[in-house]
């Protein structure tokens, strides 16, 4: 039973480091592209509000 749960907590792990990973780069991106980062999005250009 202990396995069971150590494997679900370790995949619950990798998820999220590849979550954190993934954000990370996408940020990277935008930066690259001219544009700033706003609450998970990417702003490229023009007006926001």
């Amino acid at each position: 039973m202990f396995r069971l749960i150590r494997l679900v907590v370790f995949v619950m792990l990798a998820f999220l480091a590849g979550i954190l990973f993934e954000r990370d780069n996408q940020k990277t991106i935008c930066d690259q592209a001219g544009g700033s980062w706003t609450r998970g999005l990417c702003n490229v250009g023009g007006n926001n509000g």
